[in-house]
């Protein structure tokens, strides 16, 4: 899509846009760094785009990593369909598939964040044989064990017309979300910031991927996603033995610290672990000064290259 004030948001997103076509519609990509470089796919979620990632891309170019940071349809760059059904979450990773494959990537690092992590981490379970390493950030891939608690937000989200109109009408999910509880450092983001995660939903119809994803959350252990999100762990535990780093934001009240404890270090209990008792849910706008010297250090081993 074309954004319709400066795209670069006052210098901070300085990258010529890419795409690739789906039956679904365009995806925008980022490509940033040496073409021969190790790949690392830095995956958002929701209800972000590839500007997240911005204080990520140029450190790990520059020390020469291939850095790709696509944004899922519905979000960024890329076509927003107002069509709900495009917006399930094995759509977004049948479409996220299709992309990485185009490229024919070996030695992978995936690194993704909260709906990102599914979506992501389909992919390395999915072709093991093309990971290297994971670096997971705020999110999950198993199978609620028992009936989830939701947020009051959250129920209200899911909720017919209430959620449209939070969500659709008000803007909610960035405004109240991303602006605010999930971050513990709202301050560090200033108007070019808020003006680059409000730009690529300036429309009723254009929000629909926003609020589809809350809708998804498995509210117990039955149920499509759920289904989903167990496929993947079990392909993930083919993966046990590769290079883990999970940096967690431990004042995240959707992916609270058990979900760390509890869940990914039961599986991964040799992962390397970065817990960030200053950062929420957001944790690359809260902590990317600690997170991105950590990241660089653990794929530099990853790769053999320190």
């Amino acid at each position: 899509m074309a954004f319709p004030i400066d795209p670069t948001f006052g210098g901070t997103w300085p990258y010529e846009p890419q795409w690739f076509h789906t039956a679904d519609g365009r995806m925008h990509y980022v490509d940033a760094g040496p073409r021969d470089g190790p790949p690392v796919i830095l995956v958002h979620g929701n209800p972000a785009w590839g500007y997240l990632w911005r204080n990520f891309i140029p450190p790990l170019a520059g020390a020469g990593y291939r850095v790709i940071v696509p944004d899922h349809l519905g979000f960024g760059r890329s076509d927003k369909p107002d069509d709900a059904s495009v917006y399930r979450i094995p759509r977004h990773a049948a479409r996220f598939d299709e992309l990485l494959e185009s490229f024919d990537l070996r030695d992978a690092t995936i690194v993704p964040q909260d709906w990102g992590g599914p979506i992501g981490l389909a992919w390395a379970a999915r072709h093991p044989e093309r990971v290297r390493a994971l670096a997971i950030l705020n999110t999950a891939a198993h199978r609620p064990p028992r009936k989830v608690a939701m947020p009051v937000a959250l129920r209200l989200i899911r909720l017919p017309v209430v959620g449209e109109i939070l969500v659709k009408g008000l803007h909610a999910f960035v405004r109240g979300f991303l602006f605010r509880g999930g971050v513990v450092h709202p301050e560090r983001l200033g108007p070019n910031e808020r003006a680059a995660y409000l730009a690529p939903h300036p429309t009723w119809s254009s929000r629909t991927g926003i609020l589809v994803f809350p809708r998804q959350i498995p509210a117990g252990p039955e149920g499509d996603v759920s289904d989903f999100v167990a496929s993947v762990h079990d392909g993930l535990m083919g993966l046990r033995q590769r290079p883990i780093f999970i940096a967690w934001g431990m004042k995240d009240f959707a992916f609270v610290p058990s979900y760390l404890d509890e869940l990914w270090l039961a599986d991964f209990p040799h992962a390397e672990v970065l817990r960030l008792p200053d950062a929420g849910h957001f944790v690359q706008e809260d902590a990317h000064e600690t997170v991105v010297p950590a990241l660089l250090n653990f794929l530099g081993r990853a790769y053999g290259s320190s």
